[in-house]
């Protein structure tokens, strides 16, 4: 079968793969499409495996929301130009919007949705082989509890994602704002482990005078209290002043709202990954030596 340029055309849209593996892969497969687009995929998963080990730190968080319903992703690269690459970026929007659409419970299960003629695993595979990086599908946050969804992204380093009881989308954006800026480590003082509490407590007392720890119980209790109050208070969601209105706090523009918190969730590209940092001035240095 003649391999003709619109053959190569509608394989390299399909699989997003280069004109000449495209070529390469119908002329390998008689002039099949569809066996063509198989050979990529294996082809695509083979070179995936050899980059899988590599640090892929940088990347984007993508997000998809409607209904009420909302999901963030996070897709890793190595490098961020490859982070800032359009393929990679329509990649990740792609897979949030999947991840919203089929209802996937986690990151494996994503991995064998649909995404147009091949599965999100199998995208990936052949991204990879395209861009000749380590791509990775790493996490994925999912919101649909019945309530009021905020979902904001920044910069697509920073994700998340706010569900309140009552209020507004507004409201619910301006607080997943506030979260995206303030990243407070607990959401209500109900939340704050006893444990964290207990430490404070430990580091205020060290922290005073002998002249005040010599005060009567009932006033050192007092004075730690309300230094105790106060780390609670900005360590917390609920606690903070509100970025849309720094005169009041989070919990106050709530109230304002008629709405009270539900849940909140923040994810910010590679967090949690241990990040290689090259010297590259020593390895041209040992490499002139050589």
């Amino acid at each position: 079968m003649e391999i003709t340029a619109s053959l190569v055309k509608e394989l390299r849209e399909r699989s997003g793969a280069g004109m000449m593996e495209c070529k390469k892969a119908l002329a390998e497969n008689g002039g099949d499409i569809e066996a063509a687009m198989e050979a990529l995929r294996k082809s695509g998963l083979a070179k995936a495996d050899k980059k899988a080990g590599r640090v892929a730190a940088e990347g984007r968080i993508a997000m998809a929301a409607e209904g009420g319903k909302a999901v963030l992703v996070e897709v890793n690269s190595e490098t961020d130009f490859v982070a800032k690459d359009g393929n990679f970026i329509a990649f990740a929007d792609a897979v949030a919007k999947a991840a919203l659409a089929s209802g996937a419970a986690d990151v494996e299960a994503l991995k064998a949705v649909s995404l147009g003629d091949a599965t999100v695993e199998e995208a990936r595979a052949l991204l990879v082989a395209k861009i000749g990086e380590n791509i990775q599908v790493r996490r994925m946050v999912r919101v649909a509890g019945g309530h009021t969804v905020g979902a904001y992204v920044h910069g697509g380093k920073i994700g998340v994602l706010v569900e309140i009881k009552g209020g507004n989308e507004e409201l619910a954006r301006g607080i997943a704002m506030h979260v995206a800026a303030m990243n407070p480590p607990y959401m209500t003082p109900a939340h704050v482990p006893a444990e964290f509490l207990a430490k404070e407590k430990e580091i205020e007392l060290a922290k005073m005078s002998e002249k005040d720890k010599n005060k009567p119980a009932d006033i050192l209790e007092k004075i730690i209290s309300g230094k105790i109050a106060k780390i609670v208070n900005e360590n917390t969601l609920t606690g903070q002043p509100y970025v849309m209105d720094t005169s009041i706090t989070v919990e106050q523009a709530l109230k304002a709202g008629g709405a009270e918190m539900v849940s909140m969730v923040r994810l910010a590209v590679g967090e949690g990954i241990e990040k290689v940092v090259e010297d590259y001035v020593a390895e041209v240095a040992k490499a002139m030596k050589v």
